[in-house]
């Protein structure tokens, strides 16, 4: 209690009664409280917001723009990330970090809403590190994929957005699953999501096999995001590869795909 003292911490009132969505979405005075949307009934309603110039009201298209990818190998996984955020044609930041660290032996990447992908990871962090704490031992990477896909499904057809893959290392050697929006969750072997994810798979089809060694892997990934990039008007930035490994994640490399670009360029001149 004086910890929440001194950090001015209000617990919300009980029954928020949603038909004061309206009166109820700032979070000044209860600021443990989710923002709500400031209009009533926001699963049904978030697309109709918008008004054009003589006041009807036009529907909101959530465009999204990325090209993420994993996949298993003999030494791991292998996580490649382009960092464009964009908002139907515009260019927002270019340079998010679409690889989300849950714990040290699990990654999560983000596709679809980066507002989404990023609250529901950090749930399912701290509910990974609750595990840890009851149960004395890691979670393990289907454990903690089906959390996510859970978490979804609960909120199914009320305006998530995502498309992720969560990557981790366990007693069971090294594990990649694919969460959505809808509460779908797949366990494969090659992965990718996001607009840019057919131009990524062209290039991941003709060079993935499992027995390669670190250094083609982090290539075929960083070449698989970087000829996306080049062909999907919503991909760019920093092309950021990590690798999972059974004593946890590490950052390859941070390049911007305009130097890949010119590398690659020269290395066809060879």
């Amino acid at each position: 209690m004086a910890l929440a003292e001194v950090c001015g911490f209000q617990p919300a009132r009980k029954g928020l009664d949603i038909a004061e969505a309206t009166a109820e979405s700032a979070n000044i005075e209860f600021n443990s409280q989710l923002m709500l949307p400031p209009f009533a009934n926001p699963g049904l309603n978030l697309g109709n917001v918008l008004v054009d110039e003589s006041g009807k009201e036009i529907q909101m298209h959530f465009d999204h723009g990325t090209t993420t990818l994993g996949f298993k190998y003999q030494g791991g996984v292998v996580l490649a990330v382009d960092s464009r955020a964009t908002g139907g044609m515009y260019i927002g930041s270019g340079s998010v970090r679409k690889i989300i660290p849950i714990n040290k032996f699990l990654l999560g990447t983000m596709a679809g809403g980066a507002a989404d992908c990023t609250y529901w990871e950090r749930v399912l962090s701290k509910q990974c590190r609750l595990y840890e704490l009851r149960n004395r031992e890691r979670i393990s990477v289907a454990a903690a994929s089906k959390l996510l896909s859970n978490q979804a499904y609960n909120y199914k057809g009320m305006g998530l957005s995502m498309g992720v893959m969560i990557a981790g290392y366990d007693k069971r050697g090294p594990g990649l699953y694919y969460v959505d929006s809808d509460g779908e969750r797949i366990s494969g072997e090659v992965f990718s999501v996001g607009s840019g994810s057919i131009f990524a798979y062209g290039v991941l089809d003709q060079g993935y096999r499992y027995d390669l060694t670190d250094e083609e892997a982090y290539d075929l990934g960083r070449r698989s995001i970087y000829h996306a990039t080049n062909r999907d008007a919503a991909s760019g930035g920093i092309v950021r590869v990590y690798h999972m490994k059974p004593t946890g994640y590490e950052v390859i490399s941070e390049e911007d795909c305009k130097d890949l670009h010119y590398r690659y360029a020269e290395e066809k001149k060879k």
